[in-house]
């Protein structure tokens, strides 16, 4: 049979038309699909162990013949176990033992020569004896051909449904022996001598099924060169892609604004509700000094939890309004939305300028109203969720668009935003906003077409945040420690992470609501906040607390981005073991806003898992949002780092951010210099076409040229 790397997946010997319905259900659908799916470990099993050697709770590889096998019906089960016993050349024999086994009755008979591969444990009705339990087994014939089980090292699968490893194996095996050795390379020949990578039909083949003098050590920790290869080439097409979007996106046209008039300088001066800090000065600099180009500015801008970033896009927001265009801020949530909308209005009132916000929960005739003033221009910043990019949403002149928390929102979003200043011939400056520290090898990987900028300095005035760690038997002090802050004038948070009770036995914010303000705190006035609350029951329960006449707010996670009440001195968060590091270090930044004193109170079971436990001291230790997010990437990995299968979502089949950043740095070197030499488009072209769909479709790599 001829193969093509397009070739249908059912056709490969060992998959057909069921199987291929279960690998479909992967991603899988092709020859080269298949050929993606890759080990995610190899064991040894070239040497074989004599049986008297072996040890209990370890594992091993026998070869040995069969001395009689036996069928014994389960009580407790419908499927019978297989009771085996073996002899090796040795003399050594080796009872084995087949739970639901009934299959095997009448297929192994006297004297056959077998190879099994398993744990072996002390055989708990005879303590003096050990067994091997459910052995991985291959049956050996006169010829004793070829086999995938034993005598090489062994590829390891992740099962995809009922098709397991072994047949995974079988029918990779059979793919492999048909890879044409004329197979295309992906990477360039010239770019793969100079790094010393085997072509890609030899490393398909060897990542698959090693030699046997191959290291098993390095095959696991994924360093032989197969192994580097394939990370380096993922590395690399994402990274080309990337480069090319950017180059692509330089190409296109946007309105150079006027910075350096005096006019500009003193609208910017009356916005500013206190001196900036140096860190604020350097970064409005870069970005002032993308806007007055004709190519579109792609930077983001990272920050950690109140140093100012919504300042900082404020006065871009300004500079385009001064330049006659309308600004755009979109936020992930109508919480987040409205905080900005409020925030805005008051920073920009000295100037005048015209501020307006666009959520689904406004009235038909507020949205109505609202969608007209945009579209003649009247509003000047517009502030909203995914609203914004409604079909029925029209701006006059878009010249400017800000996106805060951008993971929270996916590629095409973005794009259909910038899309809004197409009619008008010409793209938005886009100012990406962040609150969660990306590590940079993720910031290469998540936002490598982006310029980046940091503010990486809080405000003067800010005071540190005291946090300690407690458990609940000590939440009678922690209830008198909140009444000492209400009494000195403060207000105080208690967060908790659901809204109502449900079967994992962890407090909910509505019960815990009614039990506190009438057990605990029945002299106080306490609010209810939760993401099932309609926009105007939010924005009543948030204004309630924002003039002090609610003294403290329960909540769920849907304060920990945007909300900003200087006067909130403590935050206690229940169940603090639940919660991610990424999420507690934002929760824990609705605090300390103001000069008094903050303190966050984490509560905690006594007993927790290490990692948990890794987690809340780290909170402990440290304020530094770039030091957590290192902790949080190294104890959850980059594929759950924002909560997502990031690394998945990315197509990344062997590639690791974290584990393989000196990879990405090569490979992003390398993608970039390539985009950049004009020499190179037909192989760039070559390129973008071996490209998964799903990529070309996330990156919209149909439009580079």
């Amino acid at each position: 049979m001829t193969l093509n790397l397009s070739t249908e997946v059912r056709m490969i010997k060992g998959v057909g038309p069921q199987r291929a319905e279960l690998l479909a259900k992967r991603g899988i659908y092709t020859f080269e699909d298949l050929l993606r799916y890759l080990p995610f470990r190899y064991e040894d099993r070239i040497h074989f162990s004599n049986i008297r050697d072996i040890q209990p709770n370890g594992t091993y590889t026998v070869r040995a013949r069969v001395m009689s096998g036996q069928a014994i019906p389960n009580k407790f089960s419908h499927n019978a176990i297989y009771h085996l016993l073996v002899q090796d050349a040795a003399g050594g024999l080796l009872p084995c033992k087949f739970f639901h086994g009934g299959y095997l009755e009448g297929r192994l008979k006297s004297g056959q020569q077998l190879v099994l591969h398993g744990k072996v444990e002390i055989d708990k009705m005879r303590p003096a004896r050990l067994e091997m339990i459910n052995p991985q087994l291959e049956m050996l014939g006169d010829g004793e051909p070829d086999s995938t089980e034993v005598g090489r090292i062994v590829p390891i699968y992740e099962a995809i449904g009922t098709f397991g490893s072994r047949a995974i194996r079988r029918a990779m095996y059979a793919a492999v022996q048909l890879i044409d050795a004329t197979i295309e390379d992906v990477l360039p020949e010239s770019l793969r001598a100079r790094l010393g990578y085997p072509s890609r039909r030899e490393t398909l083949i060897h990542v698959h099924f090693p030699e046997q003098q191959e290291s098993l050590e390095a095959l696991n920790t994924f360093r032989t060169p197969s192994q580097q290869r394939l990370i380096f080439e993922e590395f690399f097409l994402y990274q080309l892609s990337l480069a090319l979007d950017r180059k692509a996106t330089r190409k296109e046209n946007a309105i150079p604004f006027r910075i350096r008039e005096e006019k500009i300088r003193e609208a910017l001066k009356r916005i500013l509700p206190f001196k900036p800090t140096a860190a604020q000065k350097r970064v409005l600099a870069e970005i002032a000094a993308d806007l007055e180009k004709p190519a579109p500015m792609n930077r983001l801008l990272q920050g950690d939890v109140g140093s100012g970033k919504t300042i900082v896009a404020l006065e871009a927001a300004v500079i385009a309004i001064e330049n006659g265009c309308q600004a755009a801020l979109m936020a992930p949530t109508e919480i987040l939305a409205v905080q900005h909308y409020l925030s805005a209005r008051r920073t920009l009132a000295p100037g005048g300028y015209q501020v307006e916000l666009l959520i689904s929960g406004l009235k038909h005739a507020e949205k109505t109203a609202a969608l007209e003033r945009i579209r003649r221009g009247e509003a000047q910043l517009v502030i909203g969720t995914h609203a914004l990019i409604e079909d029925q949403v029209q701006f006059a002149e878009l010249g400017f668009v800000a996106i805060d928390e951008q993971h929270r929102f996916g590629v095409l979003q973005r794009k259909r935003l910038m899309d809004k200043a197409a009619s008008h011939g010409h793209v938005p400056h886009v100012l990406v906003l962040t609150a969660t520290p990306i590590p940079r090898t993720l910031s290469l990987t998540l936002y490598g077409d982006l310029d980046v900028s940091v503010l990486d300095e809080l405000p003067p005035g800010r005071t540190p945040i005291q946090t300690r760690l407690t458990s609940e038997p000590h939440l009678p002090g922690v209830w008198e420690f909140l009444r000492k802050e209400v009494a000195a004038g403060h207000q105080a948070y208690i967060v908790y992470p659901v809204i109502e009770e449900s079967k994992l036995e962890l407090k909910a914010a509505m019960e815990e609501y009614k039990r506190l303000s009438r057990e605990v705190f029945p002299k106080l006035k306490l609010g209810l906040l939760h993401g099932r609350l309609s926009s105007e029951e939010k924005d009543g329960v948030m204004e309630s607390f924002r003039k002090n006449e609610t003294q403290i707010l329960v909540a769920t996670t849907v304060i920990e981005v945007g909300v900003d009440v200087p006067n909130a001195t403590a935050m206690v968060i229940e169940h603090a073991e639940r919660f991610g590091l990424a999420q507690l270090h934002q929760l824990r930044g609705r605090i300390g806003r103001g000069a008094a004193k903050s303190h966050c109170i984490l509560v905690g079971p006594a007993r927790m898992t290490e990692e948990a436990r890794a987690r809340l001291e780290t909170m402990v230790r440290t304020a530094n949002g770039f030091e957590i997010a290192e902790t949080d990437l190294l104890l959850r990995g980059p594929g759950e780092f924002f909560g997502t299968r990031q690394s998945g979502d990315l197509g990344f089949h062997i590639a690791n951010p974290l584990r393989d950043k000196d990879l990405l740095e090569l490979a992003r070197r390398e993608a970039f210099a390539l985009a950049e030499d004009a020499q190179q488009s037909s192989a760039l072209q070559r390129l973008l076409r071996q490209l998964p769909p799903e990529w070309q479709r996330r990156y919209h790599l149909a439009r580079i040229g």
